[in-house]
């Protein structure tokens, strides 16, 4: 994160901010989110969900959200992140890369597109944001970096708090609860027993998790190739369920749009997905011996 910061900084200073969202204004505008947040999505997709919120703390005090549009702009951040790590799991488990990419990325962008259409048809949470990790705008050097000291203790002590929240939720059997309660709805999408099981542990604790799950057990059992892609396809729209949900909640966005409609469209989505593998020859998603 700290380079995210430096990087930021000097992007403020120089005046190349402007350039930056000149270029991406037509991404943005159609989500109803300001130009400059094309920096955080970019942020949290070369990085990771901190290091996007390091690139919002640092610009939000000029270009303030309404809650529809912090949850539009974290839901973006929730589909796609952390991608130089967790494309590459996805690659070691045997899956293509562009088909992971277009899942994630342009996936992500159309359900913002849709998320934005919703709340302004509805006209539908439109008050401001107002957290204080995000509205400290020190421009001197000195004022500058202790608030960035403050920034990475803030973040440290919210994920200590959700580290602590994910135990919990374990030992008191909560997380076993929302498998069970998943567990008939992903069976529907026809993802194999062999898999289902390492789906639902990624769905709640993270992609990262749930593919290193599934690349180890590929190697010691026969899962056909169509499974993995399948569970892979369903973490990369929607992983980390409880963590990242609260991580984004805790930003001011709603759960609405947050964890409701991001569920519904996923396992819309996950149909579509299916229907498109069932009818197209596997090499299309999945690597070949000879690749």
């Amino acid at each position: 994160m700290i380079p995210v910061s430096i990087i930021i900084k000097i992007l403020q200073e120089t005046n190349a901010m402007p350039f930056i969202s000149q270029v991406f204004e037509p991404l943005m505008y159609p989500l109803g989110l300001p130009p400059e947040m094309s920096l955080v999505w970019a942020t949290a997709m070369l990085s990771n969900i901190y290091g996007g919120i390091l690139a919002l703390s640092s610009i939000y005090a000029n270009n303030p959200l309404s809650v529809a549009q912090m949850t539009t702009l974290t839901t973006l951040i929730l589909f796609a992140h952390t991608l130089l790590i967790e494309i590459p799991i996805c690659k070691k488990a045997g899956t293509k890369i562009l088909p992971i990419f277009l899942i994630r990325v342009v996936g992500g962008y159309v359900f913002a597109l849709i998320l934005n259409l919703i709340y302004t048809s509805l006209g539908a949470y439109q008050e401001q944001v107002s957290i204080p990790l995000l509205t400290q705008n020190d421009i001197s050097f000195g004022g500058w970096a202790l608030s960035e000291i403050k920034k990475y203790v803030v973040i440290a002590i919210i994920v200590l708090f959700l580290i602590i929240t994910l135990d919990v939720l374990e030992r008191i059997k909560v997380i076993d609860l929302i498998n069970k309660l998943l567990y008939p709805i992903i069976k529907l999408l026809g993802i194999s027993e062999k898999v289902l099981p390492l789906t639902l542990i990624g769905m709640t604790l993270g992609l990262a998790y749930g593919g290193g799950l599934i690349i180890t057990e590929s190697k010691q059992k026969d899962i056909p190739p169509k499974d993995i892609f399948l569970s892979l396809a369903l973490l990369s729209l929607f992983h980390s369920i409880i963590e990242d949900s609260l991580l984004m909640i805790g930003l001011g966005a709603s759960w609405t749009g947050i964890f409701l409609y991001r569920f519904i469209v996923s396992i819309l989505a996950m149909f579509l997905i299916v229907k498109l593998v069932n009818k197209l020859p596997i090499r299309f998603f999945m690597k070949t011996p000879k690749e």
